[in-house]
């Protein structure tokens, strides 16, 4: 792997987590819509990437674009295992940029086999110090670390791969 992955990735993270809550203010219907969201956000600047053109594009939005089709397709799962472990607070009544986090974390810990599940903490952690409200951090570390222990304990898994 190149040393550089992380980086891209998280940057990918990034670009996802824009569009996702991009489309909370515009919902998308179709899996056609998103892409068009998806595409027409402005890209995001990565210095230190160092790779050509293609690669780099590949890297981001390969990624990126996984995240952001995975999520809006699986958004009922994901909001029912948020819902599961969100004490309290029904998902209509959280923040957008929190549900947005938790939504990313979530599909990484339960369909992303590559993406180990205290690394989608540890980056939804990160996303929200960048984009979100400073006391809303330990709320997300909350729900995600009690969706972990249950993915652990086995109390937690998915039966499809999308919710359509």
């Amino acid at each position: 792997m190149s040393k550089n992955r992380p980086h891209a990735r998280r940057a990918a993270r990034s670009r996802a987590f824009q569009v996702l809550y991009s489309l909370q203010f515009s919902p998308s219907t179709t899996l056609g819509d998103v892409r068009t969201a998806f595409l027409e956000m402005p890209d995001p600047t990565d210095a230190d990437m160092d790779e050509n053109a293609e690669t780099r594009e590949e890297k981001l939005y390969g990624f990126a674009w996984e995240l952001v089709e995975g999520v809006w397709a699986n958004v009922k799962t994901l909001d029912s295992v948020i819902e599961r472990f969100s004490q309290n607070w029904r998902v209509d009544r959280l923040g957008k940029i929190e549900l947005t986090l938790l939504r990313l974390a979530v599909f990484e810990m339960l369909y992303r086999a590559d993406v180990p599940p205290k690394v989608a903490i540890n980056e939804a952690l990160e996303l929200s110090t960048r984009f979100g409200d400073a006391k809303a951090k330990s709320f997300i570390n909350g729900i995600l670390d009690a969706a972990i222990k249950a993915q652990e304990a086995g109390t937690l898994t998915v039966a499809g791969k999308a919710d359509a």
